[in-house]
């Protein structure tokens, strides 16, 4: 059990009692924005080209959808929040509006869809390995060595697939972490309503010994879907974080302390 404490840049928050941590990954423990903007584009210059003639409409469409624009990735948008099945739905809808809008395909939903997911995948096999082009943001495996220092049990949950995650755990050895989880077919979707008691019991503790760390308004929701607590990363992004301001936050990683407390 441990107390932790928040020096951020305009305020200081304190958290008693606490038995374990929840890190989001993306834009909280990996640096990801020129990643996923890459990708951004590259599935939305792959999804047009399915329409052809009307490919820079599509594409545009695409990208405003994904969170995309000239000034950036936007940190709450769908690319940066999003699993890449919710990604997938929302690339192949423009599609498929577009496609119905010009009369130009018989494609049925379905078909459209697997266009989509082929599309998706050839972005990624364009840009892959993801783990080399996402750092870890600066100060993760310190504090992840002072939260295990204090006694407390570890865990890292994302809407990037599983196999992803597991991939970023091992290749930046982050040994003080007990358990993660990434998206996949037989697992409860980070943002489902009962997403922290999954996790909370794979970890053994109560949501309520339980803190969240992350840097957007999904990962706040899902702290309050359980009584945990939560701090807001925002450090993480080029654009500002979109957080309640209630919200303690901290724009880098190294304001957040862990103090062991000794049983008497």
């Amino acid at each position: 059990m441990a107390t932790i404490r928040t020096q951020g840049p305009t305020s200081e928050a304190t958290f008693k009692a606490v038995e374990a941590v929840l890190f989001d990954k993306d834009g909280t423990l990996a640096n990801v924005a020129s990643y996923l903007t890459a990708l951004g584009q590259a599935r939305s210059q792959r999804v047009g080209a399915i329409a052809r003639d009307r490919a820079s409409i599509v594409r545009s469409a695409i990208m405003a959808t994904f969170g995309l624009s000239t000034a950036g990735i936007d940190p709450a948008g769908l690319l940066a929040v999003g699993s890449r099945h919710e990604n997938e739905i929302a690339a192949a809808a423009c599609l498929a509006a577009d496609l119905a809008i010009a009369a130009i395909s018989n494609s049925g939903w379905i078909e459209t869809l697997e266009a989509t997911k082929a599309a998706f995948s050839d972005a990624e096999a364009a840009l892959s390995p993801k783990v080399v082009q996402t750092p870890l943001l600066p100060d993760v495996l310190p504090l992840l060595h002072q939260l295990k220092q204090a006694g407390l049990t570890i865990g890292i949950v994302s809407s990037d697939t599983h196999a992803e995650v597991a991939t970023f755990v091992s290749h930046y050895q982050l040994h003080d972490v007990n358990w993660y989880c990434g998206a996949a077919p037989a697992t409860l979707a980070k943002t489902h309503p009962d997403f922290l008691q999954f996790a909370c019991h794979a970890l053994g503790m109560s949501p309520s010994a339980t803190l969240v760390i992350g840097d957007s308004a999904a990962d706040y929701l899902l702290s309050t879907r359980g009584a945990a607590g939560f701090i807001g990363m925002t450090g993480g992004w080029r654009q500002p974080v979109k957080l309640p301001e209630t919200v303690a936050t901290v724009s880098a990683l190294a304001q957040i302390e862990a103090f062991k407390i000794e049983a008497h």
